[in-house]
């Protein structure tokens, strides 16, 4: 999660389960927030809407046309927004596009998002775009507004579609211009009638127009494993010092006759989850921040298993078993360094790259990366691989710098990072 979040100031909060949600009228349940003695915090307005199996994802660019000058000083800063409509008549926020700054003709950069973001799939559903110009302090002055749906959208790919932009909150009635037949302009016209009323010759306050338009499907994790992509899972454990000597009931490493290591639990929560999708079940596991024998050298990726050929247990069970047979042969130290072994991934992620082979890190750890920089970049330069990295925090250390990890992508193909903390 972005560093931002954690820094806001909390308004207030409200439980509900989800069955109250839905089961509301309409499907929309309105509570007050709490949580802030002696102040009243608002309410929160929860909708619920079933969303569809459509699985498209939108790219599309616009640009505008003659739009109404709002600044004082220079021109308009125009950015638009994109509305869904909701079944209740209601309109929600789904994208804004960037600024450009100090035109009337503006162009912006292309966008994808989600067909069930933008309509949840049902192609005669209005969205709604307004245009704005951007103020510094927040009070974006309006525009004008224009309605359209994504069937209408669509039949862009074969032509520029043209929108004209009205200014006011009556967007709802307007007229077709035309036809839609190739390659003719089509332009629902938006008009606000006080406007209109007052200035006889008003138009409209400028154009949109529609420059490209392509759908493409995304694909799930399910499509990928019943397309024959195989997973392959990757083990690596912090054996630094700050974990306690492994003999002392205090260690997370420690393991009495009646429980496993903390280390060891983490490691079967997520790994028995995991090796289902593996097919051979043969899982490379490694170990960081220790003196290894014969020579005590500090390493970040020696094999669990004593075996630097082929670094393969089997199992998680086989993991287990190389782990405290570890423990009793190395000397943990330090420092707490993720880059190495992310880029001992990478590497065999990088030599299969056609969607067939997709690769998990699971790295459990006690405390703060010391490498924060080089695992920053590290994750950075896989992000084209198809790799993910999973970091299950262990123990009563505090890892926030692990949520400013960066961690993007929608599946294999693009690197991607999920912290799990709080693990016994």
């Amino acid at each position: 999660m972005p560093h931002w979040v954690w820094q806001k100031d909390f308004l207030g909060q409200a439980f509900v389960a989800l069955g109250e949600v839905i089961g509301s009228q309409r499907g929309r349940l309105e509570r007050a927030l709490t949580g802030v003695p002696g102040k009243r915090c608002g309410t929160i307005l929860l909708l619920a809407e079933e969303l569809s199996n459509c699985r498209d994802i939108v790219t599309m660019q616009l640009c505008a046309n003659k739009l109404d000058k709002k600044d004082f000083f220079g021109k308009s800063d125009p950015f638009l927004v994109f509305y869904r409509s909701n079944e209740d008549g209601t309109f929600t926020i789904c994208h804004k596009t960037e600024v450009v700054k100090n035109t009337l003709n503006p162009v912006w950069q292309p966008f994808t998002i989600p067909v069930r973001a933008l309509c949840n799939g049902d192609y005669d559903r209005t969205v709604k775009i307004d245009v704005y110009d951007w103020d510094r302090d927040g009070s974006h002055d309006f525009i004008g507004e224009f309605a359209t749906s994504y069937r209408e959208l669509s039949r862009a790919q074969s032509q520029f579609t043209v929108y004209e932009v009205g200014q006011g909150p009556q967007w709802g009635s307007f007229g077709v211009v035309g036809s839609p037949a190739a390659g003719s302009a089509w332009c629902p016209q938006v008009l606000n009638p006080r406007k209109k009323c007052k200035k006889k010759k008003y138009v409209n306050s400028g154009t949109v127009t529609l420059l490209s338009f392509s759908v493409e499907s995304e694909f799930t994790f399910v499509d990928y494993i019943r397309g024959g992509t195989q997973l392959n899972f990757t083990v690596a454990i912090d054996f630094t010092a700050s974990n306690g000597l492994p003999s002392q009931p205090t260690s997370l490493h420690y393991a009495s006759p009646y429980q496993l290591s903390a280390y060891a639990l983490a490691l079967k929560a997520v790994g028995e989850i995991i090796q289902d999708y593996d097919s051979d079940k043969l899982f490379p596991a490694y170990g960081f921040g220790a003196k290894v024998p014969p020579d005590g050298k500090i390493s970040h990726q020696f094999p669990l298993n004593n075996n630097v050929d082929n670094p393969s247990c089997a199992g998680i069970e086989g993991v287990l078993e190389s782990y405290l047979q570890s423990l009793r042969t190395v000397q943990l130290y330090g420092p707490t360094n993720f880059a190495p072994v992310i880029n001992q991934v990478a590497g065999t992620a990088a030599q299969v790259t056609d969607g067939s082979q997709y690769h998990v890190l699971l790295i459990i750890t006690d405390g703060v990366i010391s490498d924060m920089m080089q695992t920053k970049e590290a994750i950075v330069t896989a992000s084209a691989l198809p790799m993910s990295i999973i970091i299950v925090g262990v123990g009563p250390a505090e890892f926030d710098g692990e949520r400013d990890g960066p961690g993007t992508g929608r599946g294999p193909g693009d690197a991607r990072t999920q912290g799990l903390s709080g693990a016994p």
